[in-house]
């Protein structure tokens, strides 16, 4: 990438304090942000990079793993991580039992495995990777539609104002056009088709 991987210097920052108003610890946070109306007020995001929506996972062998719409989970004890666009489309359903909110999906998924919780939401990539790598038993039952009409997409989060946010833009337009972004998610993350939409 032009630069020798001993100059980039890794940060972990909590995902809720992330896109909070003020200064970074960071050039660019790449943590699958859903690009928001709300959070572009206190920071910038890039041009999009990825299309996503929010899935449910439950347990294999439980009566939410044959739901075919959202009304089905009325009755379920959801969880999802605070301050996400997951803990957002739990509001679509208009369950009975408020959602449980965890720190980190982490804390999520092991409430779900605890027995603690019936399911959770998590956005598709995320949910793909726990199923297959995290999680015993557990499977994705299907992903939500668009709330608004207008697709979830990920952006790269940089601190307002932020001189690289023009350079990046400029990246992410080039890995389209050149159809690298399409192959990315060709490979890693084709499985999106098999994950029914429940409305």
């Amino acid at each position: 990438m032009g630069f020798d991987a001993s100059d980039v210097v890794w940060t972990k920052v909590p995902f809720n304090t992330s896109y909070q108003p003020g200064k970074k610890a960071f050039d660019f946070d790449i943590n699958q942000i859903s690009i928001t109306k709300e959070r572009r007020e206190a920071i910038d995001f890039s041009e999009p990079y990825y299309t996503a929506a929010q899935a449910i996972i439950v347990k294999a062998d439980s009566k939410f793993a044959k739901a075919t719409s959202l009304a089905d989970f009325k009755d379920a004890q959801l969880g999802a991580q605070i301050g996400t666009t997951s803990l957002k489309a739990i509001g679509q359903i208009g369950a009975t039992k408020d959602a449980l909110v965890y720190d980190d999906t982490t804390k999520a998924a092991a409430a779900f495995d605890n027995g603690n919780i019936d399911g959770f939401v998590a956005d598709l990539p995320s949910a793909f990777y726990l199923t297959a790598v995290e999680l015993d038993n557990a499977v994705i039952v299907g992903q939500f539609a668009p709330e608004t009409g207008e697709p979830e997409q990920f952006g790269l989060l940089l601190e307002k104002g932020s001189k690289l946010t023009g350079c990046v833009d400029k990246a992410i337009k080039s890995l389209k056009e050149n159809g690298e972004l399409a192959k990315i998610e060709a490979k890693w993350l084709s499985e999106s088709a098999n994950a029914p939409v429940l409305k």
